[in-house]
């Protein structure tokens, strides 16, 4: 069990202080499977197509501030969260903690997301093109220098 993907980033997950709850979830959601509560993810496991995403939308709950962190999810949130920075953010973060378990760069990035783009950002992440990293440095997550080594998980 413990080669497993899913275990492996739900480990990691409810290490960092973001909770992953294992529940129903209704077939509507935004990902099969997934849905976010505040700093929560909850998981239908039996509805999950996806364990990388698991780690994608982890990484938009860590790139939000810790004060709108309770929000998302909720009808208080900003209509525009989450925004491109975040997006971006969110994706090169994705990659950090995919690295940081040392999973293969397909298991988050595979072909059924990210707008058919998947490939070309595991091109850009093994040449070292970090699309974003001035966003991740700014949020004070790492540094510019010692990426994809993480000072911290959550802003």
């Amino acid at each position: 069990m413990q080669n497993n993907p899913t275990y492996t980033i739900f480990e990691f997950l409810n290490s960092i202080g973001i909770q992953v709850i294992e529940r129903e979830l209704p077939t509507d959601t935004f990902l099969p499977g997934i849905d976010i509560l505040g700093s929560t993810i909850l998981v239908d496991s039996s509805q999950l197509k996806y364990p990388g995403d698991l780690l994608h939308e982890a990484g938009h709950i860590a790139v939000t501030e810790a004060h709108l962190r309770p929000l998302i999810g909720s009808s208080e949130m900003a209509e525009n969260w989450p925004t491109d920075g975040d997006e971006l953010g969110a994706i090169l973060w994705s990659y950090a903690a995919c690295k940081h378990l040392s999973l293969d760069l397909e298991v988050v990035f595979h072909p059924n997301g990210y707008k058919n783009d998947s490939e070309w950002l595991i091109e850009q992440f093994r040449n070292q093109k970090y699309i974003g990293l001035p966003l991740l440095v700014w949020m004070e997550l790492c540094e510019n220098k010692e990426f994809p080594n993480m000072k911290k998980w959550l802003r």
